[in-house]
């Protein structure tokens, strides 16, 4: 038996999960979610799954398909799935100190010294309070190490007699190698469909094969990472849990129109409205931008008509996390780069060289180090949308009526943080 016990907490079919516990009768439909724009299926039911719908499928190719089985289809409703991911990971911090939330659907916890018999029963409780706060169905998997806790959840979500929950450290080391030698190695956390090839190439097809290979010489030919996750497979501890996220190094803010838009005065709008997105997270993990980086672009598939790409980087004099100037700095760099008679697809705003409040780096020659007048109007316009709700103020550059924003014809409604949405008994 392992000195550390690692619990990986999974809600199956997470955005189709969300979407059923306001609207019961989706249960047993084939359903998927559609990403921006509704171009292609994120999210699939298991019943969509059967029907043979993949990942990331466009829609347009599935809609014969989704009319012969009736195929239910619902645009990306994301205040609703960061309100629901939220609710279910601050359940299950309770039910470990030590936990890490490694995305929107998915959790780490430490049960390292927690008693071991006990393991299946804490799985079930944890199931079963998930379900009943929230009505998302969850699996749960334990190893020794995060990578082991990933692949035990892919045993229990994969095998129903198991009822959810796998511990991979309540089984012999024989038997834990015949599950490994029935697993694709492209299931293991880290590997996935980029690296499966080339590891297919070298003869290793299953997670047995891989854990059977010489670290050091994985390292070698691929990375210190790959080293990691053989180790990992192999019951030592290499991936620590991280409590606090750190903040990004990056912000990015992107999306694709819904209608092509070929006038200047939209893309500011649309500039506007992705840098005020992007200083709003730069600002709620407080830290202050280096540079602004732009891009446009046509689209790429559209023979028709002429392709047009470019972009453009914007060192800042002095850090910030201001909305105006960043937005002022953007609109600068997207009318450099703007050409006139194309119809634009996308356009997309980063914002980098970010730096902590105690390194941030201030201009030489400006003798205010710190602008309060700026700091107060950004946390008071801070403070009044996460009262009122997002865009309750905002720039005036990021228009209005937006014509050009992403299509989103299926959506539900926003159930959990819209008063008008709430659903009421009759």
């Amino acid at each position: 038996m392992s000195d550390r016990s690692i619990a990986l907490i999974d809600v199956n079919n997470f955005y189709v999960s969300c979407e059923r516990v306001f609207n019961p009768k989706l249960e047993d439909k084939p359903v998927v979610v559609l990403s921006n724009n509704d171009g292609c299926a994120v999210a699939r039911s298991n019943e969509a799954k059967a029907l043979g719908v993949k990942m990331g499928q466009p829609w347009f190719q599935l809609k014969d398909l989704a009319k012969k089985h009736g195929i239910i289809a619902y645009s990306s409703n994301y205040a609703l799935y960061a309100d629901m991911s939220n609710r279910a990971m601050s359940i299950l911090a309770t039910f470990s100190p030590d936990h890490e939330v490694y995305s929107i659907d998915e959790c780490f916890l430490d049960l390292t010294g927690f008693k071991a018999q006990h393991f299946i029963c804490y799985g079930q409780h944890i199931r079963q309070q998930i379900k009943q706060w929230t009505g998302l169905p969850v699996c749960v998997g334990i190893g020794s190490t995060k990578t082991l806790a990933k692949l035990a959840n892919h045993i229990a979500k994969k095998h129903s007699e198991f009822n959810g929950v796998f511990n991979l450290n309540a089984i012999s080391p024989w038997q834990q190698d015949d599950w490994f030698s029935k697993i694709a190695v492209g299931e293991v956390w880290g590997i996935g469909r980029r690296l499966a090839p080339k590891l297919h190439e070298i003869g290793i097809y299953t997670v047995l094969d891989l854990k059977q290979a010489s670290p050091s010489r994985m390292r070698s030919n691929f990375s210190i990472v790959m080293e990691k996750i053989i180790r990992e497979i192999n019951g030592t501890f290499c991936i620590e849990l991280e409590e606090i996220n750190p903040s990004r190094k990056q912000i990015i803010s992107s999306r694709s129109f819904g209608i092509p838009v070929s006038c200047l005065a939209s893309l500011k709008e649309s500039v506007s409205l992705y840098i005020s997105r992007a200083a709003e997270k730069l600002r709620r993990q407080q830290s202050y931008a280096g540079s602004v980086y732009i891009t446009i672009r046509t689209s790429p598939f559209n023979e028709k008509e002429a392709y047009y790409a470019n972009s453009l980087t914007i060192p800042l004099s002095t850090q910030t996390d201001d909305t105006v100037l960043l937005t002022k700095v953007a609109l600068w760099g997207l009318r450099k780069i703007y050409r006139r008679g194309y119809k634009y697809q996308k356009v997309g705003v980063m914002l980098s060289d970010l730096a902590s409040a105690h390194n941030r780096q201030f201009d030489l020659f400006n003798l205010v180090s710190v602008d309060t007048k700026s700091d107060n109007l950004m946390h008071v316009i801070d403070q009044i949308n996460a009262r009122m709700g997002r865009s309750a103020v905002k720039l005036g550059s990021e228009g209005f009526r937006q014509p050009w924003k992403m299509k989103q014809g299926n959506r539900s409604p926003s159930y959990t943080t819209n008063w008008n949405d709430l659903i009421s008994a009759q």
